[in-house]
């Protein structure tokens, strides 16, 4: 099996692409990268969230937005984001930009995420057909339980969810 050696697009603060580099490198160097974050909320506003294939390299098991990822160069943040959605979750739907953001997200495997976030909506009303090598599981929850159980439990989620979930509710709300 051949292993694609994925890129990021490094980006200046106004999401002009100013380099490639290996997406290992650019989280290892904390160098700003352009990335997207996608939540699916079905007919009833709930959001879907996935829980991170226990086998990722970083923070595996914790659960998140419906997926996330970076654009590939040449491709627009939509179709990156429908990319995605089929790889993880396997399914797509139409998709529309909200907001954009940089945040800064440290591991505690010396691995940070600098990224200039594109965060888009779908929307989507059956179960998904999860790829078990990124995603363990899938839950519906609205937004007001997501904020109630992440106060409660912030442990089960990722750190830059907890961020991105943050902008996401005060755009919504």
């Amino acid at each position: 099996m051949i292993k694609i050696i994925e890129k990021v697009i490094l980006v200046n603060e106004k999401d002009e692409q100013v380099g490639l580099m290996e997406k290992i490198e650019a989280h290892e160097k904390a160098l700003l990268h352009r990335a997207f974050s996608v939540f699916v909320v079905n007919d009833n506003n709930e959001i879907m969230l996935q829980q991170r294939a226990l086998g990722k390299y970083h923070s595996p098991g914790l659960w998140t937005n419906t997926c996330c990822s970076h654009q590939r160069e040449g491709e627009t943040n939509i179709e990156a984001g429908k990319r995605r959605l089929m790889e993880e979750m396997g399914f797509v739907t139409e998709l529309k930009e909200l907001f954009h953001f940089i945040y800064i997200a440290p591991f505690d495997n010396g691995l940070t995420e600098l990224e200039l976030d594109h965060v888009m909506i779908g929307n989507y009303n059956v179960a998904p057909n999860i790829n078990p090598d990124e995603v363990a599981s899938f839950k519906w929850m609205t937004a007001q339980d997501i904020k109630t159980d992440m106060e409660e439990q912030p442990e089960t989620y990722t750190e830059w969810f907890k961020i991105i979930f943050e902008k996401y509710y005060s755009h919504i709300s």
